[in-house]
């Protein structure tokens, strides 16, 4: 696959999930093209699009350490976000990353991903959280911030607070999530 058979796969309008599921086959032999669709990613937010987020989220499921040749793009193109389509998923990778230098201790990832990177994370995953977006992005972030506390001693008593705060009104998927991170929380005496 070529850079431009995956503009022109991802610019033939709704792609469907076994569209996706093909494209990621592919895009697993040419790793290479992982900052490509990224970019596109950033590129679809400004137009209110999302086949290629949605793609990106696919491909890191199967694939996170294609991710880490440009981290440095990445985490500098999360504060660019602004529609909750590409949102989404881009949050999903950031949890997805944090789980794999906190919880897993991946080798690529605690020795690649720097505190500058981490710090991008924490900015726009309290962002999300305080945003009116739907919850799948605040889910993400809840689950991503308790790791990079782990990291950053200020964010758990900053989280905890959010949490609380922003309890009684949310939904039933952000009072589930806030509950298991308050009580995790509250395990690590915050």
């Amino acid at each position: 696959m070529t850079e431009e058979q995956l503009y022109t796969a991802l610019d033939s309008g709704r792609i469907s999930k076994s569209q996706i599921d093909g494209l990621v086959l592919q895009l697993e032999k040419h790793p290479k093209l992982a900052p490509a669709l990224f970019r596109l990613v950033l590129m679809e937010d400004k137009e209110g699009t999302f086949s290629a987020s949605w793609t990106f989220d696919h491909l890191m499921r199967k694939q996170l350490v294609f991710l880490i040749p440009f981290i440095d793009k990445f985490t500098n193109g999360l504060a660019e976000l602004k529609s909750e389509s590409c949102i989404r998923p881009i949050a999903h990778v950031c949890e997805m990353v944090c789980e794999a230098y906190f919880r897993k201790k991946h080798p690529l990832f605690v020795e690649n991903v720097k505190d500058n990177h981490l710090e991008s994370m924490v900015t726009a995953c309290f962002d999300w959280l305080i945003s009116p977006m739907n919850v799948a992005p605040k889910v993400f972030a809840m689950t991503s911030l308790y790791y990079l506390g782990l990291k950053f001693d200020w964010v758990h008593p900053e989280l905890k607070q959010v949490l609380e705060v922003n309890y009684a009104a949310g939904t039933t998927g952000y009072k589930n999530r806030a509950k298991k991170t308050l009580d995790k929380l509250a395990q690590l005496g915050v």
